[in-house]
């Protein structure tokens, strides 16, 4: 019994050697981002003053996270962009009332949008593109005061699109507009389609659907 454990252990031990030696470029790449250095003087440091330098919505020419870029559909050919987008951390920020309220009227803090801050930032996104589609989104970065998420984008009227098998199913009718109608993947965590199963009952069709009992 004791051998076959130990032949057991040591088939185990090979496969995740060769698993080890076999690994892509892009698991290397993952592990540098997921390990990175955040203190003084580090490229991640230097990277957040250039964020917060550029414009709220910029394009960019390359991902920085490839690996997730790639995850997410992008490929480096005609017909994909890459937007830099910034968007302020927190909830609704409103004006607080001048004249006299109940504290619980007051409605200032403890106010928050009904969507997530990366749903926002893909539709501002749009709003700048508003020939190109919304493929995807991941964040790149935070500090104190935002979010940064890089937002990659389809143009569905370019050729080359258009006679790609794997992602010209975008240029059809019903895809149009779809980061506002909540079809990502931020908008569809942010309308609770990421769960399925228990709990989960009043969020399929939609919320509406259900008079907003879901989530």
């Amino acid at each position: 019994m004791v051998k076959l454990i130990n032949f057991a252990l040591f088939q185990l031990s090979i496969k995740s050697y060769y698993f080890d030696i076999m690994k892509s470029g892009y698991s290397y790449v993952k592990e540098t981002f997921e390990k990175h250095e955040t203190g003084y003087q580090t490229p991640h440091w230097y990277r957040g003053i250039e964020y917060r330098k550029g414009r709220s919505i910029q394009r960019v020419e390359h991902p920085t996270k490839i690996h997730r870029a790639r995850e997410l559909g992008y490929k480096a050919k005609q017909g994909y962009i890459v937007v830099r987008a910034r968007i302020r951390k927190g909830g609704m920020h409103k004006v607080r009332p001048k004249r006299g309220r109940k504290p619980r009227a007051l409605g200032v803090s403890k106010y928050t949008t009904g969507k997530n801050l990366q749903w926002i930032a893909e539709e501002r996104v749009n709003r700048k593109y508003p020939n190109l589609e919304v493929l995807n989104s991941y964040k790149i970065y935070a500090d104190g005061k935002n979010w940064y998420y890089e937002v990659i984008m389809v143009d569905p009227h370019h050729p080359v699109i258009k006679s790609d098998p794997k992602i010209n199913w975008i240029c059809e009718n019903p895809h149009k507009k779809r980061v506002t109608r909540g079809l990502t993947s931020a908008g569809k965590r942010a309308r609770g389609l990421h769960k399925k199963g228990w709990g989960s009952e009043k969020t399929r069709p939609s919320l509406s659907a259900n008079k907003g009992r879901g989530k």
